[in-house]
């Protein structure tokens, strides 16, 4: 009987601290998806990484950088790291469900992401990160097909 492989690949975008950054990088992001024949998900996955690039963006000060993974032909990981080690709302531990608060004027990307994500998550990285700064943070979401 002949076995199997589920497709794996990994492709990662360093980003400078540009504006026009997020846009390139979901421009990748297609370009990946139609590569790896992952059409399926591309909508998906480029509305949940366009608002984790928008809050690397946003709120760091330096590159950042997108990371791509297939896990399986159905499964998907998306992930963003930046030099800002703070995890926001909703991806913190000690973050609230939900929604963001009625009166908040901005962070309704985040619960957006979460909401669509089969999986999601952020951590704080000690020590050194990519570019010899601090750590940062990752986080990253899991789109399934």
């Amino acid at each position: 009987m002949p076995v199997t492989v589920s497709p794996s690949w990994a492709y990662s975008l360093q980003l400078p601290q540009d504006p026009r950054a997020p846009g390139l990088a979901r421009q990748t992001l297609r370009s990946v998806f139609r590569t790896h024949a992952m059409g399926a998900l591309v909508e998906t996955a480029e509305l949940l990484a366009g608002e984790l690039l928008a809050n690397a963006y946003l709120y760091s000060d330096g590159p950042y950088t997108l990371r791509l993974r297939a896990m399986g032909s159905t499964r998907l990981r998306v992930s963003v790291w930046d030099s800002n080690p703070h995890i926001p709302p909703p991806f913190g531990a000690d973050s609230p469900g939900g929604t963001p608060p009625p009166d908040a004027e901005r962070g309704r990307g985040l619960f957006l992401v979460r909401a669509y994500a089969a999986n999601w998550g952020g951590y704080p990285l000690g020590g050194t990160g990519l570019y010899g700064d601090a750590g940062g943070k990752l986080l990253w979401v899991e789109i399934h097909a």
